[in-house]
């Protein structure tokens, strides 16, 4: 049995341009049941938390070969950012 998701991690994969925010590579955020740790566009976090939500319930999307792991773009067309969002489970 899987064990307890406890947070879900967005993580920049990649980016098209230069992000208004700053974003850059590598750049991360937590996203648990209490709130978000870490710096994150309120545009792309606003549209993720459904999935990420989702995802800290351990629901798995069944079009994605790593049910752990799912990609997520933000909603600048000019500029996306796209995050990996993983889910991070107890020790």
């Amino acid at each position: 049995m899987a064990k307890k998701v406890k947070a879900v991690q967005a993580k920049v994969i990649s980016m098209a341009g230069a992000c208004s925010l700053g974003h850059q590579l590598g750049d991360t955020a937590v996203i648990t049941e209490h709130g978000v740790e870490g710096k994150i566009c309120i545009h792309a976090l606003y549209s993720m938390m459904p999935a990420a939500f989702a995802m800290l319930f351990d629901v798995e999307f069944p079009w994605l070969p790593d049910k752990d792991v799912k990609t997520h773009p933000c909603t600048d067309a000019k500029t996306p950012v796209v995050f990996e969002l993983r889910k991070i489970r107890e020790e």
